[in-house]
């Protein structure tokens, strides 16, 4: 037999959903503030019936004092239940609705009561302040129970008191004129509830659909995940309002941006300034898998639009795989012409080969010579007009590359740097890729030239790069170096459009410029101007003289 299973235990609280809760709390807070508004209107409404039962009470006293048969009355007749000055009595209280008036003289026996043997008896309550000139108005105890009482003197004609007048009214009656009133109240809350429950149902379903109809816990647990999952991701997102102001920054794309968390409700321009970058993530470039460069970074930016008019954009650093691509286009022209020289090297071994068997022994000595001559002779007059080791070998191997493409790469005669770059590596990014664009330029065109021209002027290298090629129209020379501009098609690694662009970033930073223009016989020619790329040259040591005898 199998085991009862446990009874469930019956759960109280809050509900989980947020809809719930909110709809809950409100309905709550409703329901207090018609309560809480109901209390404060009774509080003061019994105060007031009273004070207006009190004034009712003194004004038919102040009227029934006013009568001169009252005050003749009691001047002229004794206490009587059939006196004239009952008789007037009970007609004016049968009149105002009181409950009692009495007239008393001056002792404070009673000229007038509801109940007639009360008539001739001293009253039950002091009338000294009424018989001393003042009105009065209270809640007293009297023999008829509890009234709201108004007391005022009473004069003859010649102005002299004789007496007083005491008018009541039931207290019951003020007690449920405050009762009759509390439905009404209540009607009147209970409408204010309902229509605070209705507007407190709209806002939770609205509520309802802005969450997802999830409960607090599950929106708290997805903020923290959230939270986790974009700082410690490796791609940057920035997050943007429906007016374009950055809303959410994470770690990664301060960091390829540059900027931090003061740039959070700022708009891109005034965080970024201007640039591709910024027209990006503002929206005025649409596309997928854009291209643009950030100080000395690659970035790939896509940008998505949000339901609430924003946008996501993210961010991933390409800057690496770039220098990886162009590393793999050298070394694959590097092996093209290595593949094109093995065929030349046979050729030149089957040439020589020839020779020796033919008995010429002197035209093969002058062919070897020839050969391992152009080489030495081509090396030799970079190095001389080029005396840095890492510039001298990239142009020696884009010769050996060029020569293998059918393009003629001359380094100018009027070429001369010194050993004393302060940035080789930045230099020889610049010269590589303004080499290789003349190359992709010209190839395939007669007679193929690119010329090489690098001059020291004080501590600036000027760079011309001319070739031989189509040539830049006048409205692209701008757009040559944009990112991701390109009229190539893209290699297997990824997309052109950088190269130039890094080149004018490059020189940019060190305070200098980068230009295209029309080369001398047409074709292009690309000027970079680097203004503090030398160190300053060593001085050189002084000759000391001296004399035999002073040695």
């Amino acid at each position: 037999m199998s085991p009862t299973p446990p009874a469930r235990r019956l759960r109280l609280g809050l509900p989980r959903r947020a809809f719930s809760q909110v709809l809950l709390m409100q309905v709550a807070i409703a329901a207090g503030v018609a309560v809480l508004a109901t209390g404060l209107f009774l509080a003061p409404l019994s105060k007031q019936l009273d004070q207006e039962a009190m004034r009712r009470a003194l004004a038919i006293a102040q009227t029934t004092a006013q009568d001169p048969q009252i005050a003749e009355g009691v001047l002229t007749t004794e206490p009587s239940t059939t006196g004239p000055v009952q008789r007037e009595a009970e007609r004016i209280r049968k009149a105002t609705r009181a409950e009692y008036i009495v007239v008393m003289d001056q002792r404070g026996f009673r000229w007038s009561h509801t109940t007639l043997s009360e008539i001739g008896q001293h009253v039950s309550t002091s009338p000294r302040d009424a018989l001393a000139g003042k009105e009065v108005m209270q809640i007293d105890n009297g023999t008829l129970g509890r009234s709201a009482r108004g007391k005022v003197p009473l004069y003859d004609s010649k102005h002299r008191i004789i007496g007083a007048v005491s008018v009541g009214i039931a207290y019951d009656s003020v007690r449920a004129r405050l009762l009759s009133a509390i439905p009404g109240l209540f009607a009147y809350a209970g409408g204010a509830l309902a229509a605070g429950a209705l507007a407190a149902w709209l806002i939770s379903r609205r509520v309802q659909r802005q969450t997802r109809d999830l409960a607090f816990s599950d929106i708290s647990a997805l903020l923290a995940e959230r939270e986790a999952m974009l700082h410690g991701i490796r791609e940057g997102v920035v997050a943007l309002d429906r007016g374009g102001r950055i809303r959410l920054l994470n770690d990664e794309a301060g960091r390829l941006l540059g900027i931090g968390d003061e740039a959070v409700g700022q708009s891109p321009d005034e965080a970024l300034g201007e640039g591709r970058t910024t027209d990006v993530l503002a929206g005025r470039v649409v596309g997928t898998d854009l291209l643009t460069v950030r100080g000395q970074r690659v970035l790939v930016a896509n940008r998505m639009p949000t339901d609430d008019g924003g946008a996501v954009a993210t961010l991933r650093d390409r800057t690496e795989l770039e220098q990886l691509g162009r590393e793999l286009d050298s070394t694959r022209g590097l092996i093209d012409a290595l593949r094109a020289q093995d065929h030349e090297h046979a050729n030149r071994m089957h040439t020589l080969l020839g020779l020796l068997e033919l008995e010429m022994y002197d035209d093969a000595v002058e062919f070897v010579g020839e050969v391992v001559g152009d080489h030495r002779v081509t090396a030799e007059q970079v190095t001389e007009k080029i005396q840095d080791p890492l510039l001298a070998a990239l142009l020696v191997g884009k010769a050996t590359v060029a020569a293998e493409r059918g393009v003629a790469l001359w380094v100018s005669d009027r070429t001369r740097l010194p050993d004393r770059l302060i940035d080789p590596r930045g230099l020889v990014t610049v010269v590589g890729n303004l080499v290789d664009n003349a190359l992709d330029a010209v190839a395939g065109t007669p007679h193929a030239r690119v010329e090489v021209e690098l001059c020291a002027e004080g501590r600036a290298i000027v760079l011309r790069v001319r070739d031989t090629g189509p040539g830049i129209p006048a409205e692209q020379r701008e757009l040559v170096f944009t990112e991701g501009w390109s009229t190539k098609k893209p290699p297997v690694h990824g997309k052109r459009g950088i190269g130039l662009s890094l080149v004018r970033r490059l020189a940019e930073r060190q305070g200098g410029r980068a230009t295209v223009g029309e080369a001398d016989g047409g074709g292009a020619q690309f000027t970079v101007v680097l203004p503090e790329a030398l160190t300053e040259p060593e001085p050189e040591p002084a000759l000391i003289w001296a004399d035999e005898e002073t040695r």
